[in-house]
């Protein structure tokens, strides 16, 4: 009974949460979507993460997700809905339809591509700095917690940031397409730990893909901006 009524109340908690844009974004219309580029060219990213890399990962994987989420939501209720509404109604509490993989794939790889930036890395600075080192200790302690995340989460998945409503910050990890917002949760960085990510740069080393990505290519300005959305 306590994990039903735990179960209800996250997928409310996630509705009411994904009924408004999610930490800063705009609800994204499902409807004759078309494939978002990454906010920068493809080459912005090296020699961090190749060219080749983002031309595989953005454009056929996250492509792939996109084409068949339209064509499984085409002609039905889900059609014309946000991304985030299709996420949530596809999870099903927690027994989610086929749609749920390629809808929630493809909200979780836009997240990825705004998570990082040319010239990234370093340190954030503000409140989110003051957040970290109130709720890590140091920044050092949360990459160390961050790249451990990245590391166990075993097989395929993502490393999530994600902060709440009082601002307090938490580290979690979900494997394949699962993504923190149907856990009722208000991610502001993800890290993707599937291998596409990271096997043409770096072959099967994840702990170097995990160092490279938070010294190199997070955009801290962006996870700053969701953090204080976060708590509007």
């Amino acid at each position: 009974m306590a994990l039903a009524l735990q179960a209800r109340a996250a997928s409310l908690l996630a509705s009411q949460r994904l009924a408004r844009p999610i930490a800063g974004r705009r609800a994204v219309a499902t409807k004759a979507l078309e494939l978002k580029s990454p906010p920068y060219p493809l080459d912005a990213l090296e020699p961090h993460m190749s060219k080749e890399t983002l031309d595989f990962h953005w454009g056929n994987h996250h492509r792939a997700y996109l084409d068949n989420m339209n064509k499984q939501i085409a002609g039905t209720p889900l059609e014309g809905k946000s991304l985030e509404e299709v996420v949530v109604a596809s999870w099903n509490n927690g027994n989610p339809s086929p749609v749920f993989n390629n809808a929630a794939q493809v909200w979780n790889h836009t997240f990825f591509w705004e998570s990082m930036k040319p010239n990234g890395g370093g340190a954030p600075t503000g409140a989110l700095a003051d957040a970290i080192a109130r709720d890590f200790g140091s920044f050092d302690k949360f990459k160390d917690e961050f790249k451990a995340a990245g590391m166990t989460q075993f097989g395929s998945g993502w490393a999530w940031l994600n902060a709440d409503k009082s601002g307090k910050l938490s580290i979690s990890k979900t494997p394949n397409a699962v993504t923190p917002v149907v856990e009722g949760k208000t991610p502001i960085l993800t890290v993707d730990v599937w291998e596409h990510a990271y096997y043409i740069d770096v072959r099967n080393r994840r702990p170097d893909y995990l160092t490279t990505f938070i010294e190199k290519l997070v955009n801290w300005d962006a996870v700053a901006s969701r953090y204080a959305a976060a708590q509007q």
